[in-house]
């Protein structure tokens, strides 16, 4: 069973999980399917979502994005710590998996597929499942395992060059490798396109045997939660329409680094700072 708005038809598909986020004042929602799907919104696209949480989860801030929701004993919970050191991550409660059987047929022929696992819950097989669409992944949630206690670290993502070799582009944080360049070496001779975000400092992408880093602009950080998946929902749509990574990687660059300034949802871009960030770099 299932509960969704109509089904028509989208240009930006994102699988992945909701998730409550624990804050000091209870819950915010979070992951990359809130984060991507309202950022490729305010890109202008049609996006739609298929994502698995607990019945009673409202989803406010998702108002006007197409949801496939499937109902989940518990919605995926994190408590994300920031410290000195890094981030520090819990998961108390998992949601259950997505895979093919999920997806509308009116959407399996979207423009963009993202694939936004948060914890091992996306389906890899997905992975090969859209021949005629742009597939980009985040797998950052593959590359994740947790104790007894909950606790966050990483695993290796045994599916890894199953998954790269059919996408069109990756976006991982040098965090998600826990800065092991050989892991990033693999997924370099694997995929077509991949971007290795660093934080504050930027990015750098690999494409056609070249490299470049891509300096972010200093800004005042309050909350960094949710950047990346700013950052690959803004990459993802740019590559997919203008076939130029160096241009997509300076868009999303300029507006990941202006999330940061923000809390929570509220990071993601508005359609007014996308068509600033768009016209300020394709004219200048």
């Amino acid at each position: 069973m299932r509960n969704y708005t109509p089904i028509e038809p989208i240009d930006y598909l994102l699988i992945g999980n909701v998730t409550q986020d624990v804050i000091p004042q209870g819950f915010s929602l979070g992951g990359t399917a809130s984060y991507s799907s309202l950022t490729a919104r305010a890109m202008g696209l049609r996006v739609g979502v298929v994502t698995a949480c607990h019945p009673g989860l409202q989803l406010p801030e998702l108002d006007g994005i197409s949801m496939v929701r499937y109902p989940s004993e518990y919605s995926t919970t994190f408590a994300n710590i920031q410290t000195d050191h890094g981030r520090v991550q819990y998961l108390y409660h998992r949601a259950a998996n997505l895979d093919i059987s999920m997806i509308p047929d009116t959407w399996r022929n979207a423009r963009i597929v993202h694939l936004g696992p948060i914890a091992q819950e996306v389906d890899v097989k997905l992975a090969r499942a859209f021949p005629e669409s742009f597939v980009g992944v985040t797998p950052q949630g593959w590359m994740r395992t947790w104790d007894e206690h909950g606790r966050v670290g990483y695993t290796d993502w045994l599916e890894a060059r199953y998954v790269l070799e059919s996408a069109n582009a990756a976006v991982i944080s040098v965090e998600d490798v826990r800065g092991d360049e050989s892991i990033v070496e693999e997924m370099v001779s694997a995929i077509r396109v991949l971007v290795v975000t660093e934080g504050v400092t930027g990015a750098r992408l690999y494409w056609n045997g070249d490299m470049r880093y891509f300096s972010a602009p200093a800004q005042e950080e309050i909350d960094p939660t949710g950047a990346g998946d700013i950052f690959a929902a803004v990459f993802f749509t740019r590559l997919e329409y203008s076939r130029d990574p160096w241009e997509a990687a300076r868009i999303a660059t300029q507006l990941a680094a202006t999330s940061v300034t923000r809390k929570g949802l509220a990071s993601v871009p508005t359609e007014e700072e996308v068509k600033a960030n768009l016209i300020e770099i394709l004219e200048g």
